[in-house]
């Protein structure tokens, strides 16, 4: 199916096509570039007009340049603009004004990658969905999801994102939501935002960019949720909280021996049961706010419930694995105390077990940092782990802050701890492994799985 053709890709961003072509997908990296993108020569690290030889070779429909590339011929299929980020956002724009979808935009300091997948599978069964892959949340990763979307899209999901103030805002705006989830407010990039007030009010900047009449989800038990429902009073939206006392809040859940949730809400008057493939509280709460907005959608709430069972976390974000001898719950993606606590809690959920806590460092945390990771041994979850193995100068304060009988074993950095696997789980442990990306205490986990694969089925059914 033609997504952009030459004609309609030079209107939406004042390009001149050297030749007629049509496009089916649109990349910005021309290493996965697959036969009808549209190639986006953006700069960063490297100048993409380097790889538009390469990407036309490999069967590129046409690429997105402000120059012609050496090497390139002056007839190849080519959209020649001033300037290809500001094209690229004229193609986000562009994409978004011509479709007919109900947008949802999601942003918090927590869960966002796994909300916007919880919302794309509880809506797959209610027509065309369109959602950001992976993580794509920043200022070219928003306006690419909305140029990647189809004309004929009935819901679409933007997932937000920042690192400094002013992010969001114009992103919102860019996408035009008809409703904007915030999934929570934590101490994330607190060097950039100096508090948590400063970090709710970008994180409120996204009920700016809403549609008239549009609604503005928002966590009801936070300390700064006045922040975030005042800014969503002065855009005009329909405010609806989530949370113990919201408007749409959990009634019950239990998990299983499988690490799965069966959960009950009760949504804007209805109550609704689901089944989450994880035994996260955080998760919970999550989904009941994936719940609400896709209630003020106008999507089917009922279904949108059952829709839940088809999603699973990406690995390293919470996702529940048996191994050989051992449980291990994998969080591994990032960390900040918000998203350490509750995966303590979800570790606390778990079947009986010694449980055992392996993190890394906490990253971009401001001054307070080393308080914030010592002041970790105070978790109430804290209380149920047996022991709690670390790595780096951050967690140094956590290991030193944590009673005698918890204080397991504290390396310098990831290798040295996976130096130290064999001391660090034992058969029929619940392991648990959390650490901002910068900590590579991924690696941990890498390790323990090598160390315990688990044999081929045909190998099992002959034992």
């Amino acid at each position: 199916m033609t997504l952009w053709t030459a004609a309609d890709a030079a209107a939406a961003t004042g390009g001149r096509a050297t030749a007629d072509w049509a496009a089916d997908g649109i990349s910005i990296d021309s290493r996965t570039i697959r036969p009808g993108d549209l190639f986006i020569a953006l700069t960063d690290a490297r100048d993409g007009h380097d790889f538009v030889a390469q990407a036309l070779d490999k069967g590129a429909a046409a690429a997105l340049v402000s120059r012609i590339p050496e090497g390139v011929a002056p007839d190849a299929p080519l959209l020649v603009v001033p300037d290809v980020f500001a094209a690229l956002e004229a193609l986000g724009r562009a994409g978004r004004a011509r479709t007919r979808a109900r947008v949802l935009a999601i942003t918090g300091s927590v869960g966002k990658t796994s909300t916007k997948d919880m919302a794309a599978a509880a809506l797959a069964g209610q027509g065309r969905v369109h959602a950001a892959e992976a993580s794509l949340n920043n200022h070219w990763g928003v306006p690419l999801t909305l140029a990647r979307m189809p004309a004929d899209t009935d819901w679409a999901i933007v997932e937000l994102g920042m690192n400094h103030p002013g992010e969001i805002e114009p992103l919102s705006r860019m996408a035009r939501p008809h409703v904007a989830l915030i999934t929570t407010v934590a101490p994330a990039h607190m060097e950039a935002f100096g508090s948590l007030d400063g970090i709710a009010r970008e994180k409120a900047a996204i009920f700016a960019g809403l549609e008239p009449m549009g609604a503005a989800i928002i966590p009801e038990d936070l300390p700064v949720t006045p922040i975030l429902r005042a800014a969503a009073d002065a855009a005009g939206a329909v405010v609806v909280g989530f949370g113990r006392d919201g408007m749409a809040k959990p009634l019950s859940a239990s998990v299983d021996a499988t690490g799965h949730t069966a959960l009950s809400a009760r949504v804007l008057g209805e109550t609704v049961a689901a089944t989450l493939a994880t035994a996260g509280a955080h998760f919970t709460m999550n989904a009941v706010g994936v719940l609400a907005a896709i209630a003020r959608l106008g999507a089917d709430l009922p279904t949108a419930a059952r829709g839940l069972a088809g999603w699973r976390p990406y690995q390293g974000r919470g996702a529940v694995e048996r191994l050989r001898g051992l449980t291990l719950l994998d969080d591994s993606y990032n960390a900040n105390p918000t998203s350490l606590s509750a995966g303590l809690a979800t570790l606390d959920r778990l079947p009986p077990g010694r449980r055992v806590a392996i993190l890394g460092d906490m990253l971009e945390l401001g001054p307070d940092e080393n308080a914030l990771h010592a002041g970790m041994a105070d978790d109430p979850a804290m209380a149920g782990v047996a022991v709690v193995h670390s790595c780096g100068p951050r967690m140094r304060h956590l290991h030193d802050a944590l009673p005698a009988e918890k204080r397991g074993i504290w390396a310098p950095d990831a290798a040295a701890l996976i130096a130290r696997l064999d001391d660090l789980v034992a058969d029929g442990d619940l392991v648990f492994v959390k650490g901002s990306k910068g900590s590579q205490v991924a690696r941990v986990v890498d390790a323990i799985r090598k160390s315990r694969q688990t044999p081929p089925p045909a190998a099992q059914e002959r034992d």
